[in-house]
């Protein structure tokens, strides 16, 4: 099991990518656009980078949804090798089929 507070801090950390996505992409596209003026695109970049940064999606850490553990995730079901295994053996994961020899 993972640190409390490692996971807390990454669920924190995806309210606030939620909370701000929609103002950062809007500044992005801004600061990306060559058609606007210098300024605009300088003011949008200034503004970003005021931002708080955990507000960027980059700084999320997929985590398994059972144990928190970070390290060997698997997206497509959103858990760690190990969680995977066990609900795997136990019938729980459909389309799983846990091969052994």
């Amino acid at each position: 099991m993972a640190k409390k507070s490692a996971v807390e801090r990454n669920r924190k950390r995806a309210r606030l990518v939620a909370r701000h996505a929609a103002k950062r992409a809007r500044l992005k596209a801004i600061a990306r656009d060559r058609s606007l003026s210098i300024e605009d695109r300088f003011q949008a970049t200034l503004q970003l980078g005021a931002m708080p940064r955990n507000g960027a999606a980059t700084r999320l850490r997929n985590r398994c949804e059972i144990s928190g553990r970070p390290r060997g995730f698997y997206r497509k079901f959103k858990l760690s090798r190990i969680a995977l295994r066990e609900l795997g053996s136990a019938g729980q994961v459909p389309g799983l089929v846990k091969s052994s020899w």
